[in-house]
């Protein structure tokens, strides 16, 4: 099975969507909903704060009788109570009164105001004041952050930890949220050996695939397993059609190309449905995808850099998604530091270093060359309609950085 006419990459990406699926649900304690997905809005249970509340250390008072008060004209008050976090005055305040009060009480009734220690002085119950507050000064008014009833999160929301916040205020142990997919990574070829400092035998190759992809399924927010295929059609059948029946997406690496032991679309065309085979992009023209028993196969080339291209091209999207979280590329303009050709009809993904005005693409590019996505720290991205940038052009950036869950 080979492409006989390569697919433009927004055709690709197309296919993709049509057969976008999204995780069941599942309701799991907040302390373990950071960095997930909501499934559903968030109604505030609470007022937040549940009462008016002292802002900071200090004296509850009625403001009105501080008017006047300063360094040269102090005024006298008398301390009739104390409130600490977590604890309430039953008593009124009254005309030069004042109750001590510490941050997030709850202001007792009578006060409208605190004023801060820092311009007091205090004698036994003898407070003198040197300095005048208006009503309502450094109270934290009751439903300032959250009102009981109030919509304070839609659903599709990312949790981060500042939502994890306005999610416990609102009353929430537990949330419901979108379950992480599950992504059975199948690698190809019987050339691939595990790292070792030992000499490695003829003809083989250390599989560094099962490393990068794997950690790029994580770093979209999914789970990864993996497995080792060898390089026959039986083999890579009996594994996809295994992960098909308990994972969400399929990922295989090698098998992509037209060559002797290639067989990986062979396998998607004979249990499912190919839906694309061969883009044009570079790196990664071989990128495939297809349906296996309802379930998304991408098939990824075994040189490390393309695969690993192909899987920000076609899958990142397709996991954020499955989530119920939105992905789009986040592209960024920066000058081009050097001229870069290319070819119309082909979609590019160049390796560059990006800082907050430049661009300079890595010039050892091929497709296999690990380190040179070490030295990049971003794509610059050159459309199918385009041939290539000149020297100082302004040009398509996606940083590394925007790419992450």
């Amino acid at each position: 099975m080979f492409f006989s006419k390569l697919d433009s990459l927004s055709n690709a990406i197309k296919l993709i969507s049509d057969n976008q699926r999204v995780t069941d649900i599942e309701e799991i304690s907040i302390h373990d909903a950071h960095r997930r997905v909501l499934a559903e809005d968030i109604i505030a249970f609470h007022d937040s704060p549940p009462f008016d509340k002292s802002a900071m250390d200090g004296f509850a008072l009625i403001a009105e009788e501080t008017f006047g008060a300063s360094n040269s004209a102090p005024k006298e008050f008398r301390i009739v109570d104390a409130i600490g976090a977590g604890d309430f005055s039953s008593k009124t305040v009254k005309d030069n009164e004042a109750i001590v009060i510490a941050t997030g009480a709850p202001i007792p009734d009578g006060a409208n105001a605190v004023l801060m220690k820092e311009y007091t002085t205090i004698d036994g119950d003898d407070l003198t004041i040197y300095s005048q507050v208006t009503p309502g000064e450094n109270i934290s008014p009751k439903s300032e952050d959250i009102e009981k009833g109030q919509k304070i999160l839609d659903r599709n929301t990312f949790i981060r930890y500042q939502e994890l916040g306005l999610i416990a205020s609102a009353g929430y142990d537990t949330v419901k949220v979108y379950k992480k997919p599950k992504v059975k990574l199948i690698i190809t070829g019987n050339e691939l050996v595990e790292p070792t400092k030992e000499e490695i035998d003829k003809a083989k190759i250390i599989n560094s695939n099962q490393f990068t992809i794997k950690a790029m399924v994580e770093d979209s927010g999914a789970i990864c397993e993996i497995c080792h295929a060898g390089d026959t059609f039986d083999e890579v059948k009996d594994a996809v059609l295994e992960a098909s029946k308990d994972y969400d997406v399929i990922m295989t690496t090698g098998g992509t190309a037209i060559s002797k032991g290639d067989v990986v679309l062979d396998v998607v065309d004979d249990l499912g449905e190919i839906l694309f085979h061969g883009v044009a992009i570079r790196p990664g023209k071989p990128a495939g995808a297809g349906i296996v028993n309802g379930k998304m196969v991408f098939t990824f080339s075994g040189q490390p850099v393309a695969a690993m291209s192909q899987f920000d091209m076609f899958a990142r999207k397709y996991l954020f998604e499955m989530q119920g979280r939105e992905f789009d590329f986040h592209i960024v303009k920066r000058i081009s530091q050097l001229k870069i050709p290319s070819q119309l009809g082909r979609t590019d993904f160049i390796r560059a270093v990006s800082d907050d005005e430049c661009a300079k693409h890595v010039l050892n590019r091929g497709s296999g060359i690990i380190r040179s996505m070490v030295e990049a720290n971003s794509y610059i991205i050159i459309d199918e309609n385009d041939e290539g940038y000149q020297k100082d052009d302004l040009v398509d950036v996606v940083l590394f950085d925007s790419l992450l869950w």
